[in-house]
């Protein structure tokens, strides 16, 4: 009587699996929509006007055979750009410039100048980057001291110009050429600081200097 007792409750809970697992795919088919619906409620929709304000990296306008200039508090002439063609980027507020020339005036009247395949210039002008045959001039002058110094020039397919610091930095292959012919290469870039009067030479770094010219 026990045994066929216990085989009775057996075959009912068999039964009731048997049914549980017909309907556990449609559970849990409804639990899933009732998930799905209560993301939906709850995750953040952008309307359109939000969409609109995200700025894109395409140009919002151009300039062609263009001439800027930055004028000092002073009124004084600090830097004149010239490029072949001009594209503003208003998500970085940034001038991309095919062919820029750059002049820059610096404090003690030195000149430099810069000259590249193509330039990325910041908004106020005191960063420039040059890439694809760069060169960075700074032209012979005396500074407050008295000091004379000497023409330097500075070659590569990157050059990061920075005119109010007077930096220039690479981290590509350099070649610097300062005075009557002094010549040094750098594989790994460089760190150039005009107003601290340093020149630091990344990598395998080569140098020719030429003796100097006697005095008569």
């Amino acid at each position: 009587m026990n045994q066929t007792a216990s085989l009775s409750r057996v075959m009912r809970v068999r039964r009731v699996w048997d049914r549980l697992a017909v309907y556990l795919p449609l559970l849990l088919m409804a639990v899933m929509a009732m998930s799905t619906y209560w993301l939906v409620r709850n995750t953040p929709v952008m309307n359109e006007q939000e969409l609109e304000d995200v700025p894109r990296h395409v140009p919002d306008y151009f300039m062609r055979d263009f001439s800027v200039k930055v004028f000092g508090d002073d009124g004084k002439l600090k830097s004149e750009m010239i490029g072949i063609e001009g594209r503003h980027y208003p998500d970085t507020d940034t001038l991309e410039i095919d062919q820029p020339r750059i002049r820059i005036l610096g404090a003690e009247g030195r000149v430099t100048t810069a000259v590249a395949a193509r330039g990325l210039i910041n908004a106020d002008g005191s960063e420039a980057q040059l890439f694809d045959k760069a060169v960075v001039v700074r032209e012979a002058s005396v500074n407050a001291q008295g000091v004379a110094l000497p023409r330097s020039e500075m070659q590569s397919d990157f050059l990061h110009l920075f005119a109010n610091t007077e930096q220039v930095r690479s981290h590509l292959p350099v070649v610097l050429v300062r005075g009557s012919g002094d010549r040094f290469t750098a594989e790994d870039g460089m760190d150039y600081d005009n107003l601290e009067r340093l020149m630091q030479l990344n990598g395998r770094v080569r140098g020719v200097l030429q003796p100097p010219k006697d005095k008569k």
